[in-house]
């Protein structure tokens, strides 16, 4: 069974609820666990407020792009995508603690949870271009979806 979606919303910190709820509800189809539907959105908040905070530095004008895709198997990727400011270094901004926002407000493990509760984790990033994130979840689908 392979399905997608896609949708585009503002870079407002508001939305990022939204995406979380596109996303749940988009793969709810698979009757993930609560704990499978709860890595995904939180996977998808840290992806989206990245975009919203870092990619375009809370510009309200700008668009970000959420896809979702089911495959056959129970495989779920999500895709996360802005057209901001970009990523310098990707690898060093995938390092635990690292971050481009004030210390005060961000705790630079963006990356980190994403990695920790996705099957697999993709940063593409070009200076002045944007940033792709691409996540792959593996869901359990034992229940015959």
């Amino acid at each position: 069974m392979d399905n997608r979606m896609k949708v585009a919303f503002s870079a407002r910190a508001e939305n990022e609820g939204f995406a979380r709820s596109a996303a749940a509800a988009f793969v709810a189809c698979m009757d993930p666990t609560i704990e499978e539907l709860t890595e995904i959105k939180t996977g998808v908040s840290e992806a989206v407020s990245n975009s919203i905070i870092h990619g375009y530095g809370e510009d309200p004008t700008q668009m970000v792009e959420l896809e979702c895709q089911i495959r056959s198997g129970g495989k779920v990727i999500l895709i996360i995508r802005d057209q901001g400011v970009g990523i310098e270094d990707v690898e060093k901004a995938r390092e635990p603690m690292f971050t481009t926002g004030s210390t005060e407000e961000r705790s630079g493990m963006g990356f980190t949870v994403m990695e920790s509760f996705m099957d697999k984790l993709e940063v593409v990033s070009r200076t002045g271009e944007g940033t792709t994130v691409t996540m792959t979840k593996q869901l359990d689908i034992s229940n015959g979806f």
